[in-house]
């Protein structure tokens, strides 16, 4: 059997005057966790027992009972609060993972340490140090819950000087059927208190790529070809024989790349202004966030949409290239820092899609990006890339159509190198001596995705992407085209520029 694991964040609403409990229960949470890190600290061998023995031996020493009135070091001299028990064991888990933590850092400093000694050699790492702070979010088990649905829950708040029952809205996303619900966590996200909650949900694990491939006739492949100018991904659906079954393009790269320049531009002329920027400072903190939330949503919305594509054509494998480390080209601030983050994004979005095809039990890999945007789908010679209305010759970076003069297939590049990252992990198997292993891309190579908005995926649209199109997985959503079918024998010749998705069947 195999897990899926997702959280999701719902905003929670209540009367202004209990945010102060919030604050006040993540306080005494926090000064909990610290008291039980500095019990672990001095008893060291707690972190050889298990969680629950470690959990017991821990409550023995602090918490007085009637078999145990006179505990080592008793919490309620340190915390005169009254501590739930349910509340105390959360904080005393958060403690032992931060001791872990530490214990392990600090052990691999010293093999480090004893390494470099043992060499001659001079040792300049500073030791890990215990945290000197506690900021950690409150986990709620049990006990601090109750009368959870859909819009509402009552919690049990810290009110500074009594335990009280608050009742909070519930905003967001609700809990997908389906899923089992673990503790959830209360997070501050600025002013504003959010419920995260994790899910887990069993399945049957899918089998390895290797023998769906090739045990397996009806499997199909989903192979994407990430970019950063106008179309951000193109999907094609592939059979085990190579058939091509259906293609997407999702567009909105250039959209994106207008959004994001602007904040660039904006955060650009601020840095001029002063000459200067403060050291140990952010500066621009606001414009910072509204790019890094663009490029969050936009990959989020274009990972969606990838799986959701690959969920409607009932493929269970995803193929992406291997990318690796792209330079923007040099340039005006604005222009060099918005590719930079185009290439970020791409990895994003790649990151994205491969825990939500696995939520969906979907398997993802990666080929070798070598040549995909110059070969040949259909016979693998060199294409010729070109502009519409341009002779079909040479090789033009980022241009839209591809001619190949061996086999006469003429088509959508971006549609075409889809189709070659779906074929090469079909090679892989057939081959199985063949060198698959991701090699460094030529500075001439993959040029096509040079110069414009990178793997933050938006849908295209006017003004900001349409979140609820994107999430309800519309079958027109913004940024996707609809289906239609052409038939293999006909070659795709002088593609429209308008045109977002097509199938071929």
């Amino acid at each position: 059997m195999a897990k899926a694991i997702k959280t999701i964040r719902q905003p929670l609403s209540y009367q202004p005057a209990h945010s102060s409990y919030f604050a006040a229960t993540k306080d005494l949470f926090n000064h909990v966790a610290a008291f039980y890190f500095e019990v672990i600290t001095l008893h060291e061998k707690v972190l050889d027992l298990s969680n629950k023995e470690a959990l017991t031996a821990l409550e023995k020493l602090t918490h007085t009972t009637k078999d145990n009135p006179h505990p080592a070091m008793p919490l309620s001299s340190a915390i005169t609060a009254d501590i739930p028990a349910l509340f105390r064991r959360a904080a005393i888990h958060v403690a032992l993972g931060s001791a872990h933590s530490f214990s392990t850092h600090l052990e691999k400093w010293r093999k480090q340490k004893e390494k470099a000694r043992a060499r001659g050699k001079k040792f300049t790492i500073r030791p890990p140090v215990p945290p000197h702070s506690w900021n950690r979010s409150v986990t709620l088990y049990a006990g601090q819950w109750k009368g959870r649905t859909a819009k509402s829950i009552l919690l049990k708040l810290w009110t500074g000087g009594s335990w009280a029952w608050i009742k909070c809205r519930i905003q967001g996303q609700d809990i997908p059927d389906g899923w089992d619900v673990d503790s959830p966590t209360l997070v501050q996200d600025g002013h504003q208190w959010k419920l995260h909650t994790a899910l887990q949900k069993k399945f049957s694990a899918p089998g390895k790529v290797e023998h769906q491939v090739t045990s397996h006739s009806e499997t199909r492949i989903c192979s994407i070809d990430l970019n950063i100018t106008k179309h951000l991904a193109v999907c094609t659906i592939l059979t085990v024989e190579g058939t091509v079954v259906a293609t997407r393009f999702i567009e909105g790269g250039k959209q994106l790349h207008g959004l994001r320049k602007r904040q660039l531009g904006r955060i650009a002329r601020n840095r001029s202004k002063t000459g200067m920027i403060a050291e140990g400072e952010q500066d621009n903190a606001a414009l910072w966030a509204k790019i890094r939330a663009l490029d969050e949503d936009s990959a989020h919305q274009v990972s969606h949409r990838i799986v959701e594509f690959a969920q409607q054509h009932q493929a269970s494998v995803l193929v992406f290239e291997h990318l690796g480390h792209f330079k923007p080209q040099k340039g005006k601030y604005s222009k060099r820092g918005n590719e930079k983050r185009s290439y970020w994004l791409r990895g994003k979005t790649f990151k994205y899609t491969k825990y939500k095809a696995w939520n969906e039990g979907i398997l993802t890999c990666r080929v070798s990006p070598r040549n995909t945007s110059r070969d040949c789908a259909r016979c693998g010679a060199l294409v010729a890339r070109y502009d519409a209305g341009k002779p079909a010759e040479g090789y033009t970076p980022g241009a839209p159509l591809v001619f190949c003069s061996a086999c006469q297939m003429r088509g959508h590049s971006d549609r075409n190198a889809s189709m070659v990252i779906g074929k090469r992990l079909l090679a892989r198997y057939q081959q199985p001596f063949s060198q698959e292993k991701p090699q460094a891309p030529l500075a001439t190579e993959r040029s096509t995705k040079v110069g414009g908005v990178s793997g933050s995926q938006v849908a295209k649209g006017k003004g900001r992407l349409s979140t609820n199109h994107a999430r309800h997985g519309a079958r027109n959503a913004q940024g996707t085209a609809q289906d239609t079918v052409l038939r293999t024998s006909n070659s795709v010749s002088g593609i429209a520029h308008q045109l977002r998705l097509f199938n071929e069947s």
